[in-house]
């Protein structure tokens, strides 16, 4: 079967995740991917001659904040040149290659590609949970105009696929019989790692300012941290700058007695699966990364703070046996689940089709 699959390009956290679904749908099935941006970069690399460009939609932030307007600003300005590179690309694979079937990994172009052409799509992603999930986590006031804003482009980014494949790190109930859960997208490199516990915290950050950062960090001279995201090589007494390696962070990651970051959700599922205690600073404004860090702290893994503040900080680490104890609980094998349910619901839309 051909199969167009479509990759976001904000962020590499969808990237990543495609990277793991496309090696395994390559076996059997001719593919080509359209992404933007960084996520383009790094997919054009590993599938060269299946990799074709598109113009993707940004975020804008505002002093690490999510900043609707400047976002809106940002994509009415960008949409007439964006609408006319993309319609190119429609009919150059359209003539090219011409395919029987579209995932989206919520990103628009794929999807309209399959409007366009009346042709079955698959979504896989983990945002979908927001709108046909039933979450089981407190909203606060403060995030209930996020989430009504999250609900709504979700719920109408990707309407009416074939099937939804939703990736999670919890359970949870779903509201339509069209979505399946299954586990977390784990890259190959975090399967092979070797669980250990030494006696470092990596941090991986960089929504908050360094100096400020750096500033909380060194008030705790009794850990060491090593701190990502500003790809930078210094040293601060306990608290060791790194500039990106994928080896180190790895390594890094892997032996942390903890981490802290934001509320990315690969990054989470990747420490989850390596049985890590989560520190999680979401991003404002970003409904998705709230969900994350709301239900790490519903599940007892760790904790989810409004900022990245020294009391609370020291309250995470006083916890840590506490965490370290549920954490170990989580199991997760590797990608098999989502890779049987994914060839099942391929092959139901190839007979159907015939």
């Amino acid at each position: 079967m051909k199969i167009l699959y479509g990759v976001p390009g904000e962020g590499m956290g969808h990237a990543t995740r495609a990277k793991v679904v496309l090696e395994h749908l390559i076996k059997d099935h001719e593919i080509r991917i359209v992404s933007s941006d960084r996520a383009y970069i790094f997919l054009k690399k590993v599938f060269p001659g299946q990799t074709h460009e598109i113009k993707g939609f940004h975020l804008a932030f505002k002093d690490g904040v999510v900043s609707k307007s400047r976002t809106s600003v940002l994509t009415l300005k960008n949409a007439p040149e964006n609408i006319i590179v993309n319609f190119r690309k429609y009919r150059d694979l359209q003539d090219s290659f011409a395919p029987d079937l579209v995932i989206s990994d919520f990103e628009s172009f794929a999807y309209l590609y399959a409007r366009y052409y009346k042709l079955p799509v698959i979504s896989i992603d983990n945002m979908q949970i927001i709108d046909r999930g039933i979450l089981d986590i407190k909203i606060p006031e403060s995030e209930k105009v996020n989430y009504a804003i999250a609900k709504g482009i979700v719920r109408s980014k990707l309407p009416k696929c074939n099937t939804y494949l939703i990736s999670a790190f919890f359970e949870a109930r779903l509201r339509k019989k069209d979505s399946i859960l299954v586990p977390p997208i784990i890259r190959k490199e975090i399967l092979q790692a070797k669980r250990q516990r030494k006696n470092h915290i990596l941090v991986y950050q960089s929504s908050y300012g360094k100096n400020s950062i750096l500033n909380t960090l060194k008030q705790l001279p009794n850990e060491l941290f090593y701190l990502y995201g500003f790809n930078k090589e210094e040293d601060h007494g306990n608290v060791k700058m790194k500039k990106f390696s994928e080896a180190a962070f790895i390594e890094n990651f892997s032996s942390a007695k903890a981490v802290f970051a934001n509320g990315g959700y690969s990054f989470i599922s990747e420490a989850l699966f390596l049985n890590k205690p989560i520190c999680s600073v979401p991003i404002k404004n970003q409904f998705e990364q709230y969900v994350n860090g709301a239900y790490v702290q519903k599940m007892g893994y760790g904790k989810m703070l409004p900022d990245f503040d020294l009391d609370r900080i020291k309250s995470f680490l006083y916890d840590l046996p506490v965490f370290q104890k549920q954490v170990n609980t989580y199991m997760q094998k590797d990608n098999s689940r989502l890779f049987t349910v994914l060839d099942e619901v391929i092959a139901g839309i190839t007979t159907h089709k015939k």
